[in-house]
């Protein structure tokens, strides 16, 4: 089995494409069955954001699992193959495991080093889990892209080398409205984005605030936050006169600021309208209303990109985290074969003892323990040194070649490991020589 990855990101897909191929609720959880269901995926995890769908999979075909996807995603969005594909970019093995590294530290993102990624991983990681979708080897990988994020956040200052989303909308709202303190924010929506986005208002000194959601109490609680107030949905219109500025993000899949609710309200202008929603919140003809700016992920697409030292310390810290994940990887693929080859050579002594017994029944049980201990000494010492080296070269680009060469020197069926103790098992991954060692000390 190998690692694919199959996507498209604000980097090679139109918003308008990204639009129509993200995913989210009950259509994301069919996708991740559907794409399981398939014969040549044994895992599957998906990264649906505003600016990424990427679906990684365990497959046993590279072909094959690239066409399942490709067709699946193809079929889901509505959008046809011959127009998708062109926008698709596809990861495979060791590249998989990079691209995801890279992804989580923000290194990918549309604003270099944001945060939020992280948290759009690790709920990706839980919905698979959930779902049943993910097993060992995704959520080993996507554990590991967590912790790296985390590392490259905590180690650089990759934070600053790009602004969030919401702090470059702001940027752009001030060169339009000027200072934003004692301005009036409106906020639709009030999930992690809306979250985000009204605690950067709160810290750039705007202090009214009003939050507006479909759930009356979730923008209450957010409100509340910031000592701003709640409305619902439906008062939308009637804020929008008193704004300055809105942000909107509700995931809704639909408009829900028209241009003919922003012409009613009669704002006398300037307004500034920030959409950081996928599919769009904001209609983009509210663009030919006199006085009214829009800003969306489209025309937000590369602003706060940097590569200063920060990128670069992050590249680094990246590049050495794939060398190590890939090298513990390669020499874990080799402990089964190891640990059969321990049992079968355990098999070997117990079939020879059980002769020597039969042959000789006058042995008495002390001298009969003494000679099973001899026997089993000899055995650990001569494996020892072979099994220790076929790990270490197993870490190797080239190494399942060892692997393969101990299974076939020794006619081993490595899928049978419950044959060995977990003392044994322990003993090969720590390199140690196991009870060879503590019989000498």
């Amino acid at each position: 089995m190998s690692l694919l990855a199959v996507g498209l990101s604000h980097r090679t897909a139109p918003v308008a494409l990204l639009e129509r191929v993200s995913m989210a609720g009950d259509t994301l959880v069919k996708m991740l069955h559907d794409v399981l269901g398939d014969v040549h995926v044994s895992e599957t995890m998906i990264v649906s954001t505003c600016n990424r769908v990427e679906i990684y999979a365990e497959v046993d075909r590279f072909h094959g699992g690239v066409t399942a996807v490709t067709d699946l995603l193809a079929a889901h969005s509505g959008v046809p193959v011959d127009q998708l594909t062109p926008h698709l970019y596809v990861h495979y093995e060791d590249r998989v495991v990079e691209h995801l590294f890279t992804v989580a530290c923000g290194l990918d993102s549309m604003v270099v080093g944001e945060g939020q990624i992280l948290g759009q991983v690790r709920q990706s990681l839980r919905l698979a889990q959930d779902q049943g979708t993910a097993g060992s080897i995704l959520n080993d990988l996507a554990q590991q892209a967590l912790r790296v994020g985390k590392r490259a956040h905590t180690e650089t200052g990759i934070d600053r080398a790009g602004a969030s989303l919401v702090g470059v909308g702001l940027t752009l709202a001030e060169a339009e409205l000027g200072p934003l303190v004692g301005r009036r924010a409106l906020v639709v929506g009030a999930g992690s984005m809306s979250a985000l986005s009204v605690a950067t208002l709160g810290r750039a000194g705007i202090t009214d605030i009003v939050v507006a959601n479909r759930t009356f109490e979730r923008a209450a609680r957010l409100a509340q936050s910031v000592g701003g107030r709640a409305v619902e949905l439906a008062d939308v219109g009637r804020e929008l006169a008193g704004a300055d500025l809105v942000i909107s993000c509700t995931g809704a899949g639909d408009v829900v600021l028209t241009a003919d609710m922003v012409r009613r309200a009669g704002h006398p202008g300037p307004l500034f309208l920030l959409d950081l929603a996928l599919p769009h919140d904001i209609d983009p003809a509210v663009r030919d209303l006199p006085g009214v700016t829009l800003a969306d992920l489209e025309s937000m697409r590369g602003l706060g990109d940097q590569d200063g030292d920060h990128v670069t310390a992050v590249r680094s810290i990246v590049a050495s985290e794939v060398c190590e994940y890939l090298r513990a990887e390669r020499a874990a693929r080799v402990t089964p074969t190891v640990v059969a080859l321990r049992a079968k050579a355990a098999d070997v002594v117990e079939t020879e003892l059980g002769r020597l017994v039969t042959r000789m029944p006058e042995i008495d049980g002390r001298l009969r323990g003494e000679i099973a201990q001899t026997m089993r000494r000899v055995v650990e010492k001569l494996l020892h040194e072979p099994t220790v080296r076929v790990k270490r070269l197993a870490a190797s680009p080239a190494g399942d070649h060892y692997a393969e060469a101990l299974r076939e020197l020794f006619d081993l069926n490595p899928k049978v490991p419950e044959a060995v103790t977990r003392a044994d098992v322990a003993d090969i991954e720590t390199d140690s020589p196991g009870r060879a060692g503590e019989e000498d000390a």
